[in-house]
């Protein structure tokens, strides 16, 4: 059964859920958050944020995220679907 996750975003410390199928820029924006995107396709790179904690799976196989930003924790929330419950950090 499809799980809902529960997404953080600091500093703010806005709470959020991400329904399944639901990117989490989706539900950013569904949950009124004004969060920075452009393309919604992770070629723009608008929306990066960075991971603190959990972790996500990609729509698209190359998300615009390079390996050293990955290392980092960065991602793209407008291609991206959390595995699990989630801190982000906007960028």
């Amino acid at each position: 059964m499809p799980v809902r996750h529960r997404v953080q975003v600091l500093p703010a410390g806005t709470v959020f859920e991400v329904q399944p199928g639901q990117t989490i820029l989706e539900a950013a924006l569904a949950a009124g958050l004004n969060w920075p995107r452009s393309c919604r396709s992770g070629a723009c790179r608008t929306c990066m944020c960075q991971i603190e904690s959990g972790r996500v799976r990609y729509r698209v196989e190359w998300p615009g995220v390079s390996p050293e930003e990955k290392e980092w924790g960065c991602m793209l929330p407008c291609v991206a679907e959390p595995d699990a419950d989630l801190v982000l950090r906007l960028v």
